[in-house]
Formats: structure tokens, C-alpha cells, sequence
């Protein structure tokens, strides 16, 4: 790698980082809320219970006389350091407030904790998976530019950065594929890298149980990537070791919860129906719902995600030509389908409230490795120039809804143009870092963000610009 190279990771995990730490998501949406709450009675009281919150969530479960969180626990297990240090630093605990939502010093201490909690766990992961999506793209092609196509268009040209700004397990679940995938490919003996596969795999599942089966597909890929390795027994043994004690969290919090490890919130649901058929509301993928995912004008990928959608399964291909990516490719495009075919089992599919179709996002990660072979393959000027532009539209689509509103409601048709541009965007309704702190104008906000992330991209194509110089 060009010295010049040598910078685009740590700007491209400036940028991410920063783009997603920048801007807030409302912290009484359900799914957020019931999160943080599960996270405030762990560390305030000691206990899972989420009594004293149940009136303000919609999402939770009931075991036992008490309300507890109906999700997976790993997104509340990574909020309790961000309570933590929110406590240490204000001295106030959830019995100082009055629990209403949209009381003005409640919000506020909710605000606080929820945006430590995105900057140090979300954020953070889908900063570090763009990085390494960037440089797997140049080990696969060779070219900076290529590699800086796809870890933007992972991170900043999809929903994954508006979800990157919530408590929801969709990107971190993502960004943790592309953790497993990087150190699968990279690890060559290495059994440090073969123990992040088994923590970044199981720790997905924590996050998100229907994630043991899209990982499922990468861990299976790791064992044959790693078969004619003379060490394979010892990468296989210590990634195993890495998915059980990455498991073991889920273990004690249940135990701590329900007083068994093998009981899980989803078997308590509150008000959702939909959850009891099937298996936790999975049931058969369904062809309608299938192309609504993709293609639908109310959640439909395309439209928020369209340089993924388009080109990713044409650089999936050219992968999948030479022998030592085939398997690489084939088992991202396998990962691709089966998470969308989850999705399209799922019941409760379309997510309610979201911004493009939520339950697909964990694909996204995968999907962008195809991202840099097209780009490689393209040697006309005026191609790439095209395609560097619908990336910039895919961006300043996805800014838009990272800084308004990720959670659209279902009835809205075309939720980007009727609700994030009509509705929120141009009327100013945005969250930014300096408006919730500092009392600073949401456009005066924005502003100050595009004048630090513009220098930062700029930079970025720049180095990757006299990286690629013959």
C-alpha cells in the first residue's frame, strides 16, 4: 500500500464514525426505548426488570408479574457502559425523574444515555466494519478507489447509517458480518484473527437471534476458507471458542432475568400476535413480501440503497469468475438470499415504523463486497464518474434520513420524498449533536457537520486518487 493508502482507513473510519455520532434518533421509539430502559434498571438497580418504564413502551415482555425487554439482549448489554459513565458523570438515576415521555428533563437524561451508548457501540462497530470492507475491497482488486467505493457505499449510502444512530441490532449485526468476514479472509494462521470470527459471530446472535442464521452461512465459508490451512484445527477450535464466550453474556443475562439461561424474552411478547406463529413469527418466505423488500414503494431497498442494489450483484459475479473469490462470492450472495428470505418469512416483515426495510439491513455488509470489483472493472472515466455520482446521491439521500427521521410510519408511500423531505428535512426538523446540547439551530448543526465531513471526504478521495496513480 502507497503511503497516501495508508491514511484511507483511519479517514474512513473518522468519517463513519462521525456521521453516525453526529445525529440522534427519537429515544422514546419503542424499540429504542425498551432497550436503554432494560440497560438503566441493570446498572441503576441490579436487576432486568423494566416495571417502572412498561407504560412508556409498547415493545416488551411478561414473565412472572414483572415487564422485562422482548429483544435480544445484546444492544442493552452494550448500552450499560453508557449508563454508567452518564451516571458517574451527572450523579442522576432514573428515580430523580418524573416518567413521562416528553418531560423536558427526562428526555434529556434518556437523550444523554442513548447518545453515548450509539457513539461507543454502533457507531463504533459500523465505522470499523467500513474500514475493513475497505480494505478487503483493495486486497480483492488491488485499487484504493475500489475500496473506498465499498466501504462507502456500505456505511454512508444505505440505511445502515440512519440505524447506525439507534439502539436496534440491524447495523451493528452487520458491521459484526463484516468483522467475521475480514478476519476469516485475513487471518492465515493467525489465531487472534480466528477468535474474532467466533466473538463477531456470536455476538451478532446476542444482538439478533435471527442472525445465527445468515452467520451461520459465513461461519460455514470460514471452515472451508481455512480446510487447507495446515493449522485449520486450531483456527476452527479457538473461532469456536470465541462464539461460546461470546454466547456466555446471553447465558447470564437470562439467568439474571428469567432464573434459567435457555428462556428467551421473545417467548413473552406483549401485543404483538404475530410473534406466536411460527417459529417467533418466522414463518414461509413469501414471493409478494419478497419484492416489496426490494422494490416496494414503501420499504423498498432500492430506493434508499440504490448503488448496492444495482451493482453489488454484478461485482458479486465477477468475484465469483476467478477461482480464488469464488467462494468468497458465492457465499456472500447465499447470505444475501437467506437474509432476505428471513425477512420475507418474517410476519411482522415491513419493521412498522422504519425507513426502508429494516430486517434486511444485516445483508448490506455482505452485499457491499461487490461493491469494489465494479468499480475495478470499470476502465471508461465517465463510468466511474457516473457511478461515483449515484453513490453521492445515495449519500446525500441517506444524510438526509440519518438526520430526520429513520423511522418512518407505514402509511406513508415513498416514505423518503413524503415524510424525510417534505415533512422533516426541509421543514428543519433534524438531530444533530449541537442542536440537543447546545441549543444551535438544526441547520446551523447540519452545516457545522458538512463543513468537518467534507474536508474528511475530500481527503479520502484524494488519497485514494494518488493511491491508485499508476
Amino acid at each position: 500500500m502507497t503511503r497516501p493508502g495508508r491514511r484511507l482507513p483511519i479517514l474512513i473510519f473518522a468519517l463513519v464514525w462521525l456521521s453516525c455520532a453526529w445525529f440522534g434518533s427519537w429515544e422514546f421509539n419503542p424499540n429504542n426505548a425498551t432497550r436503554l430502559f432494560a440497560a438503566i434498571s441493570l446498572v441503576e438497580d441490579g436487576d432486568a426488570t423494566i416495571d417502572e418504564f412498561a407504560d412508556l413502551t409498547i415493545d416488551k415482555a411478561r414473565f412472572a408479574g414483572h415487564a422485562y425487554l422482548d429483544k435480544a439482549p445484546g444492544m442493552t448489554l452494550m448500552a450499560m457502559p453508557a449508563v454508567a459513565i452518564a451516571h458517574m458523570a451527572t450523579g442522576e438515576t432514573a428515580a430523580d425523574q418524573i416518567l413521562l415521555a416528553g418531560e423536558p428533563h427526562f428526555t434529556r437524561y434518556l437523550r444523554l444515555r442513548q447518545r453515548i451508548a450509539v457513539a461507543i457501540g454502533p457507531a463504533l462497530l459500523t465505522a470499523l466494519a467500513a474500514a475493513l470492507l475497505y480494505d478487503l475491497g483493495l486486497a480483492l482488486t488491488g485499487r484504493a478507489g475500489a475500496g473506498v467505493f465499498a466501504a462507502l457505499g456500505f456505511a454512508l449510502a444505505t440505511p445502515v447509517w440512519g440505524w447506525s444512530t439507534t439502539l436496534l441490532g440491524h447495523a451493528p449485526v452487520a458491521a459484526l458480518l463484516v468483522i467475521a468476514l475480514w478476519s476469516t479472509w485475513t487471518a492465515r494462521g493467525l489465531w487472534p484473527r480466528a477468535l474474532l470470527v467466533g466473538l463477531a459471530l456470536g455476538w451478532a446472535v446476542v444482538v439478533e437471534y435471527q442472525a445465527a442464521l445468515v452467520g451461520g452461512v459465513v461461519a460455514i465459508w470460514a471452515v472451508t476458507h481455512w480446510w487447507p490451512h495446515p493449522r485449520r484445527w486450531r483456527m476452527i477450535g479457538v473461532a469456536a471458542l470465541g462464539g461460546f464466550v461470546a454466547l456466555v453474556p446471553l447465558g447470564l443475562y437470562n439467568l439474571l432475568a428469567y432464573g434459567t439461561a435457555f428462556h428467551l424474552g421473545y417467548q413473552d411478547v406483549v401485543g404483538f400476535e404475530g410473534m406466536n406463529q411460527g417459529l417467533f413469527g418466522l414463518g414461509v418466505p413469501r414471493p409478494s413480501v419478497l419484492w416489496a423488500i426490494l422494490f416496494g414503494s414503501h420499504r423498498g431497498l432500492v430506493w434508499v440503497a440504490p448503488a448496492l442494489v444495482l451493482f453489488a450483484p454484478f461485482g458479486l459475479a465477477r468475484l465469483a469468475d476467478t477461482r480464488p473469490t469464488r467462494a468468497l462470492a458465492i457465499m456472500a450472495a447465499t447470505g444475501v438470499a437467506v437474509a432476505l428470505l428471513v425477512n420475507a418469512a418474517y410476519f411482522y416483515w415491513d419493521g412498522g415504523n422504519s425507513t426502508g426495510p429494516r430486517h434486511a439491513i444485516p445483508l448490506v455488509g455482505l452485499a457491499a463486497i461487490g461493491l469494489a470489483p465494479w468499480w475495478a472493472s470499470l476502465s471508461r472515466r465517465a463510468a466511474r464518474a457516473g457511478l461515483a455520482a449515484l453513490l453521492g446521491l445515495a449519500m446525500a439521500m441517506n444524510l438526509m434520513i440519518a438526520s430526520a427521521d429513520i423511522f418512518a410510519p407505514p402509511d406513508y408511500d415513498w416514505p423518503v420524498w413524503s415524510l424525510v423531505w417534505k415533512v422533516r428535512f426541509s421543514a428543519g426538523q433534524l438531530q444533530t449533536l449541537p442542536g440537543e446540547w447546545f441549543g444551535w439551530s438544526p441547520w446551523a448543526g447540519l452545516g457545522l457537520y458538512c463543513a468537518i465531513a467534507a474536508p474528511l471526504l475530500a481527503l479520502i478521495v484524494h488519497h485514494a486518487r494518488r493511491s491508485d496513480r499508476p
